[in-house]
């Protein structure tokens, strides 16, 4: 079952080892660390420097991604592996768009439920909810999700940067199929997430052998182990969705016409957004 608002998880967290939301806040700047997520943030960063731009780019696709979302007419948002709180979160983004708009974050690192509980507040007239929950169980997920949200009616899924983190014997295809599932017609799904650059032909072998690099060190630190897929696997997500243009393109290339982060150009992340018919 997941947990919902209002309790108290601080005591569970690990300081002994790196999260994964701990270290994408190092790389974005931020101070919600602890000196392990620092020390090998500073690791991967010194093996593979590209990762702080896909930290930012992935956090400026988000805000496209909701602003495409509010506009066609997305009122309610399920955002899972959230992260913890940064500039521009969901629902700010959302609600700036639609001040009525509901949103529902999911992670399953307590520090990130407990400063959200702490920092993130609605606008009048709109929600700001938490729940505890790791995206292998979209059951309770769900659960937890419908005393807030409304599946009669459309919901923006967020699965950003966090598909990635599921084995491929947990079956991270039939996991969104159930998330999905649960949707009703006109929701989006947007989803993106680091690729396997071994399967793309614009990054050089350098390149490629830094991303392994990073990975290893994650692994070995006792992060969650991450799997880089390729492209075409995350455009397969998508299966009986309408993607919309520009298809699943490399993250900064996604309709960069919201405020972006640099100059767009290709990253070893990749990313798009579709309706469900």
């Amino acid at each position: 079952m997941a947990e919902e608002r209002g309790t108290s998880p601080v005591a569970d967290i690990d300081t002994a080892r790196p999260h994964q939301a701990r270290l994408w806040n190092h790389w974005l700047g931020g101070k919600d660390t602890y000196p392990i997520d620092r020390e090998i943030g500073d690791k991967i960063a010194a093996v593979y420097p590209e990762i702080a731009d896909v930290a930012r780019h992935s956090r400026a696709f988000l805000a496209r991604v909701v602003h495409f979302m509010t506009s066609q007419g997305v009122r309610q948002f399920l955002d899972i592996g959230t992260g913890l709180p940064g500039v521009d979160n969901t629902h700010e983004v959302a609600q700036r768009d639609v001040q009525g708009s509901r949103v529902v974050y999911v992670d399953n690192d307590p520090l990130v439920v407990a400063h959200a509980r702490a920092l993130l507040s609605s606008a009048p007239g709109g929600v700001c909810s938490y729940i505890e929950a790791d995206i292998r169980t979209p059951d309770a997920i769900i659960e937890g999700a419908a005393s807030v949200l409304d599946f009669t009616e459309p919901v923006g899924l967020l699965l950003l940067g966090i598909v990635g983190n599921v084995a491929d014997e947990d079956d991270p295809p039939g996991i969104v199929r159930r998330l999905v599932a649960a949707l009703p017609s006109g929701s989006h799904v947007a989803i993106n997430d680091g690729t396997n650059v071994l399967g793309v032909t614009e990054w050089t072998p350098a390149e490629a052998t830094a991303r392994g690099e990073a990975l290893r060190l994650c692994a070995e630190a006792g992060t969650v182990p991450y799997h880089a897929r390729t492209p075409e696997y995350i455009e397969a997500l998508f299966e009986g969705l309408e993607l919309v243009d520009p298809g699943v393109v490399s993250t900064p290339l996604w309709r960069p016409d919201f405020p972006e982060v640099g100059k767009p150009r290709a990253i070893d992340s990749f990313g798009g957004v579709a309706r469900k018919p």
